[in-house]
């Protein structure tokens, strides 16, 4: 059920109502009994919390579970290539004799 406000045409006095849609607007003010008017109001906000917010949150498990054994075999190949490099590097990188003789 909405929350209404209201404002009084004589006092001024705002105030709230808890309403159902299809009951009509108050007529009067508890303070002064004059007339009243509903208010344009905004409303609550749309709070998002949590997860759960993006296309990719509902996606098919069919889905997910290709796009983790693509993500698996990348990056199996990216650690072979960077071990291959290792090695060849490993060669450049030993000490080199000092010239003491």
């Amino acid at each position: 059920m909405p929350t209404y406000d209201y404002r009084c045409n004589e006092c001024s006095h705002e105030f709230e109502a808890f309403q159902r849609i299809s009951e009509e607007p108050l007529q009067t003010c508890p303070e002064c009994e004059g007339n009243v008017k509903r208010l344009i109001g905004a409303g609550a906000g749309l709070i998002f919390k949590g997860s759960g917010f993006y296309i990719t949150d509902y996606r098919k498990a069919e889905y997910k579970e290709k796009a983790k054994k693509e993500s698996e075999s990348s990056s199996s190949s990216d650690s072979k290539s960077s071990s291959n490099s290792g090695s060849s590097s490993g060669s450049d990188s030993s000490p080199s004799p000092s010239p003491s003789d």
